[in-house]
């Protein structure tokens, strides 16, 4: 056989492997555009970077699915594993790996019993982590002061709420719209009720006391986004009480197992929120008249207990016999013993100044002279050796004084202060300067401020005694008038001359 024989298909053109790449890539996206698919979503992860990335199978192939980050908020159900679903998208190939797969832009849940599946995998896993039970929900308060609704403005279950508060009790209420259906349901519903937590009570924007998320009734795909996890989970971590009417009175979502009250319409959430004010006035009054009853009744029965004591207790001259007469008898008493007291008092003097001689007291005067002249001795020779031990101490402190540390101190001291006085008699030099300035221009403005200058312009003080006379009127009698150069005095008339002229 000959070795440089054709072989069948030698004649074949080459491609390169990003050729190949591409024209697969061509034909599959060209072949099938966007396409449809229904499966099972198995492993689902998402990347650091915002993307996920899922799988759609079903009991024979596998069919791996991309959606990009931007892409993830227009999906109306998030891709959990084994949910049923039916996906919409583009097939394309990644040809770094040989491999194709779908990009995701729209998915929904296959059929009804799917949506069911998820939902009881949903509440089995939030009532496992304990956020279904009865001990974790708060009370409502009995009359709220401000009451958030969480609801679409535009919708009749506001206008329901707003009137069924109005009949019972109005109150004051905060409205967060928000979207009741569809792909920004789920997040509006749980930022509205973090939201309203966040807000500072008694703020210029004031906290609610309690919340009401509410909503008609509708299919279970409209109902969808309150069964959301991230609506459950915000109405538990709720601080404020939180009543929920989702739907008619046979709808239950998920929030209606975590809220703390669940109403089967909004109407009846207004009435769990508010009492009747009727119903409060009229038992108010019954209290009232409970109240003047019982305190009448109180004060009768009281008054009819102190007459009936007052009939039993004695007199009050009765009570005051038994103790006049005992201080009567005391008095009677009392001179007598005084009497006796004096004479036992006086026996007993007598007695023992019988008993003091001269003798007794010089002899016990002997005796402390004897015992004082002892001490005596005894002090003298103490006190003499304390002299001489404080002398002793005191030679021994003279011994180590000497002169020559206290002239060398006293030298240095000197040298000191010779330096510092120079710089001393500058600085006082210079303040002095300073003040005589400031005291010269301070005289200057006083001359120039005074009447003095004044004077020497050609004007004139008119006084009388020590009064400085300022208008004619009082120009009378004997007057001093000071010009610039000196003072003479004048005399005016009994009447003040015309043009304000001295006589």
């Amino acid at each position: 056989m000959d070795l440089f024989e054709d072989k069948p298909g030698d004649n074949a053109p080459e491609f390169t492997v990003s050729e190949i790449s591409g024209a697969i890539k061509r034909v599959i996206e060209g072949e099938f555009g966007r396409v449809r698919v229904r499966g099972e979503v198995g492993r689902v992860f998402r990347a650091r970077s915002g993307h996920l990335y899922y799988d759609i199978k079903d009991d024979r192939n596998v069919l791996s699915c991309t959606t990009w980050k931007g892409q993830i908020d227009q999906l109306s159900v998030m891709p959990e594993e084994g949910l049923e679903v039916v996906v919409t998208g583009r097939l394309t190939t990644f040809g770094a790996q040989s491999k194709y797969n779908m990009n995701v832009d729209e998915m929904a849940v296959a059929g009804q019993g799917a949506l069911m599946a998820m939902l009881e995998k949903r509440k089995k896993a939030l009532e496992a982590e304990g956020l279904f039970a009865a001990e974790r929900k708060k009370p409502l308060p009995f009359l709220p002061e401000i009451i958030g609704v969480v609801t679409s403005p535009s919708g009749a279950v506001i206008r329901d709420i707003l009137h069924r508060l109005r009949d019972r009790f109005p109150r004051k209420v905060l409205i967060w719209p928000v979207a009741v259906q569809g792909q920004s349901c789920a997040p509006e519903v749980a930022n509205a009720i973090r939201g309203f937590n966040r807000l500072t009570p008694g703020g210029a924007l004031p906290r609610p006391d309690v919340i009401i998320v509410a909503r008609g009734g509708g299919s279970i795909e409209d109902l969808w986004g309150f069964n959301e996890e991230i609506v459950a989970r915000a109405a538990a971590e709720s601080a404020i009480p939180l009543i929920s009417a989702v739907g008619h009175e046979t709808d239950t979502t998920l929030i209606d197992y975590v809220s703390d009250r669940r109403a089967p319409t909004p109407t009846a959430a207004a009435e769990m929120a508010v009492p009747v004010r009727r119903d409060l006035m009229v038992w108010l009054r019954e209290q009232e008249a409970r109240l003047a009853r019982g305190v009448t009744q109180g004060v009768e029965r009281r008054r009819q207990r102190l007459s009936d004591l007052s009939r039993i207790l004695p007199k009050p001259q009765a009570l005051l016999n038994d103790p006049r007469q005992r201080l009567d008898r005391a008095e009677e008493r009392l001179a007598q013993s005084l009497t006796r007291t004096v004479q036992k008092k006086r026996a007993e003097l007598a007695l023992h100044a019988g008993a003091i001689r001269p003798s007794l007291l010089r002899g016990r005067i002997d005796t402390e002279t004897r015992r004082l002249d002892d001490r005596a001795a005894r002090l003298q020779p103490g006190l003499t050796r304390a002299v001489e031990r404080k002398r002793d101490r005191l030679g021994g402190v003279l011994a180590r004084l000497r002169p020559q540390p206290l002239r060398e101190r006293v030298a240095l001291q000197r040298r000191d202060l010779e330096r510092v006085m120079p710089r001393l008699k500058q600085a006082s030099d210079r303040r002095l300067a300073t003040l005589t300035d400031r005291l010269s221009a301070l005289s200057r403005m006083h001359q120039s401020l005074g009447y003095q200058a004044t004077l020497a312009r050609g004007y004139a003080v008119v006084r009388k005694g020590e009064r400085v006379i300022t208008s004619a009127a009082e120009a009378t009698g004997r007057l001093e008038i000071e010009f610039g150069d000196g003072r003479v005095e004048a005399k005016a008339g009994d009447r003040p001359p015309a043009q304000g002229r001295l006589l």
